[in-house]
């Protein structure tokens, strides 16, 4: 996990988390609210019994909180996660016509709490497309033992010596020749 992601999925976690922990003592008549409010979004909740919604969102809500707190998470999944909870939660928000202004985007007073949930899909977005640091292409080095750099250098010495040697002895035979 990157230093940098560590603010956005601490808060968000703890927000998350806390909410849910929240709703662990939640009753059938707060829990029927929310439930006709997510059916806003998801009909098909409105299936579910009252107090068996409720114990549904808040283990969801736990669980997402506890994903964002989790270190071994990686980032990219905590953020799909995210992602889903929080498009959940800006679906119902659209839905609703009663937290909307007239133009059906913008929150009047009782949608404000649910608006501000934006910034959890912005959170999501960011750990999602967060690339990986690059490394740079790094060149390869041998390294030669210390033996072998030693042999080939005294062999590269002898080389330069015989050539110098035979050129000399060569040149002395050569001088020897002219002279005779």
């Amino acid at each position: 996990m990157k230093i940098s992601h560590i603010p956005l999925r601490l808060t968000t976690g703890a927000y998350i988390l806390n909410s849910g922990l929240n709703k662990r003592s939640l009753d059938e008549e707060s829990a029927a609210g929310l439930q006709h409010l997510a059916g806003n979004a998801f009909p098909q909740v409105l299936d579910l019994e009252p107090a068996r919604f409720g114990k549904l969102l808040c283990a969801a809500e736990i669980t997402v909180g506890l994903t964002l707190l989790t270190p071994f998470v990686p980032s990219r999944l905590a953020g799909l996660v995210l992602g889903a909870f929080s498009g959940g939660m800006m679906r119902m928000y659209l839905k609703t016509p009663e937290f909307t202004e007239d133009d059906g985007i913008r929150p009047n007073a009782a949608g404000t709490p649910f608006a501000k949930d934006i910034w959890m899909l912005g959170i999501a977005a960011a750990l999602v497309l967060d690339t990986k640091s690059k490394t740079k292409t790094k060149t390869k080095i041998v390294k030669v033992p210390t033996p072998v750099k030693a042999t080939a250098a005294a062999a590269a010495v002898k080389a330069a010596k015989d050539l110098k040697e035979s050129k000399g002895s060569k040149e002395s035979k050569d001088t020897k020749s002219t002279k005779g």
